[in-house]
């Protein structure tokens, strides 16, 4: 039995809490000297990925056919599941873009989810889309850090009752969030500290849960290594006392660990698993897209709870070896596991209609245009080159400046599909001009070239000649010429950096600032049909931009 709580402000929580569970603070209902075995199952970074991949990797249809069969071993033995999701069903996939995610929140639900963390991407497109996404869900979205208006936007928490067995579920999102999703999107939205949040609420939920597992959006940074990011769920669990249970997401990895605060960065699928623990809490996540669901087995007798055994259940991944006949062939890791057939069916009206606005040809280019995460996050690229000069043609801009966060793929050789232009720009910003003086022009790249390589914020540049030594812009020329003061300088940058995303200088007041309404997807894919073929190698960086 589900149990779901809604207080209007913390100094109710208490109160409300003891009004849906009437037992001794403490001590559930629970039968003394009985152990009750309970399965956490838990996935998180979903991305749009409702379909499998070319090669039959993940997809709801196999996932929902794995969850049956773990919650079916699971009731057999007498157990008790709980299936939770570390957030950030959003954006990813085009198919699923185009259509708000619908075939992913409700494949969710044919699944049977039990809750999931908001996550940053939950904030992508504006407010009254992720209203309807939860309209669509039989299960809820928890965030106890997202205020508006002073209240918060979600149910901070949710309980269950396994058996007698309280059981507690905080959901908690990154407050990096600002920073990270279009500034304009989340006005009067608050995202308060997680830790500070759960600094507060767990030692009230222990005083009516028995278990308390927090579900977030947060990362798991390495020995809470978490550089240039908002500490994640090991500084959470040092920081905060009384969490059982850790499911997080955000960071994309999964955890799996080589030894205390070491963690196994080159963990490979149906290879034994051990999570994280810190200050007595258990701390997991499922890597993304689907690609596993965690399963954590517990035991839990007189109000202890031990974990018994951990796994990622890997879903259909596949690796790469040689055939008999010295070619590359796909053959899974472990056990295939079929689609279920009603949610394939369900979902295949998405995935239809999905695919018949993706095909569309738009143009040809001669070589791959980089924007794979790896690369556009640290260095110049000849995509960052490209799009940049897109920008620049469409509003006559002496230069461009762009976060690397908002490339999102690469564009391959050859044929390029509408599809294709989605991946690379799924989030919808619009592309904006500002006209500046040369200080402020200056000024400009001299905050753009501090970002962090390796970070979403990381710039990518059109336009300009760059030295930059350690994090500091030593020179810097416009279209080949040195910065005149004097001189009036337009520069295009899409809406979310110029509203202040990922840190950025905010320029959407400046009285040079002016937006103008095209959609970057829609301007890339115009340019590409009309300049079709395009000379990849035409956009090499070079040393247009050089970093000591």
């Amino acid at each position: 039995m589900k149990l779901s709580v809604k207080p209007l402000a913390l100094s109710l929580l208490a109160a409300s809490l003891l009004a849906a569970c009437a037992a001794t603070p403490g001590k559930g209902n629970y039968v003394e000297d009985k152990t009750y075995k309970i399965t956490i199952l838990h996935t998180n970074d979903h991305h749009g990925r409702f379909w499998p991949n070319s090669d039959g990797e993940y997809g709801l249809a196999a996932q929902k056919t794995l969850v049956d069969q773990v919650r079916a071993e699971v009731k057999a033995a007498g157990g008790y599941t709980l299936l939770l999701s570390g957030g950030d069903v959003n954006t990813g996939v085009p198919e699923s873009d185009l259509q708000d995610a619908e075939p992913d929140f409700r494949g969710m639900s044919r699944i049977g989810y039990d809750a999931m963390a908001v996550g940053n991407h939950e904030f992508d497109k504006p407010v009254p889309v992720l209203m309807k996404q939860r309209q669509w869900i039989n299960f809820p979205m928890l965030s106890a850090n997202i205020y508006k208006d002073g209240q918060r936007m979600f149910d901070p928490y949710t309980m269950f009752n396994l058996g007698g067995v309280r059981v507690a579920v905080l959901g908690l999102t990154t407050d990096d969030t600002a920073k990270m999703v279009n500034p304009e999107q989340v006005k009067g939205i608050e995202f308060r500290s997680p830790i500070a949040e759960a600094g507060k609420l767990v030692p009230e939920l222990r005083q009516s849960a028995d278990i308390v597992i927090a579900a977030t959006h947060m990362g798991h940074y390495t020995d809470g290594q978490h550089g240039v990011n908002a500490p994640g769920d090991v500084e959470m669990a040092r920081a905060v006392k009384g969490l059982d249970l850790i499911v997080g997401g955000h960071s994309q990895n999964p955890v799996c660990m080589k030894a205390e605060n070491l963690r196994d960065d080159a963990y490979v699928p149906g290879m034994p698993c051990a999570p994280d623990r810190q200050n007595g809490a258990w701390i997991v996540q499922a890597h993304e897209w689907g690609k596993y669901v965690g399963r954590a087995d517990f035991e839990f007798r007189n109000g202890t709870l031990k974990l018994t055994q951990y796994r990622l259940l890997p879903v259909n991944l596949k690796k790469t070896v040689k055939g008999a006949d010295g070619k590359d062939q796909k053959v899974p890791y472990t056990q295939l596991i079929e689609e279920d057939g009603k949610l394939r069916n369900f979902l295949q009206n998405y995935q239809n209609k999905g695919q018949a606005a993706l095909e569309v040809p738009v143009g040809q280019s001669s070589a791959k245009l980089d924007g794979d995460r790896g690369s556009v996050r640290s260095q110049p690229t000849n995509l960052g080159v490209f799009i940049g000069q897109v920008m620049m043609a469409k509003v006559k801009a002496d230069f461009a400046v762009n976060n690397s966060g908002g490339i999102r793929d690469s564009l391959p050789a050859g044929a390029i599909n509408y599809r294709d232009v989605l991946k690379v720009y799924p989030f919808g910003s619009t592309l904006v001009y500002v006209d500046l003086n040369g200080q402020e022009a200056l000024d400009y790249l001299k905050a753009a070239a501090r970002m962090t390589p390796g970070a979403g914020a990381f710039a990518q540049f059109a336009g300009v000649k760059l030295r930059i030594v350690g994090g500091q812009l030593q020179q810097a020329l416009i279209g080949g010429q040195p910065i005149d003061p004097a001189k009036t300088y337009r520069m295009a940058i899409n809406s979310f950096i110029a509203a202040g995303g990922d840190g950025y200088p905010l320029m959407n007041k400046h009285p040079g600032f002016v937006n103008t309404g095209f959609v970057d997807a829609e301007m890339l894919r115009e340019y590409i049909a009309a300049h079709s073929p395009i000379d990849a190698a035409a956009y090499a960086p070079g040393d247009a931009v050089t970093r000591n």
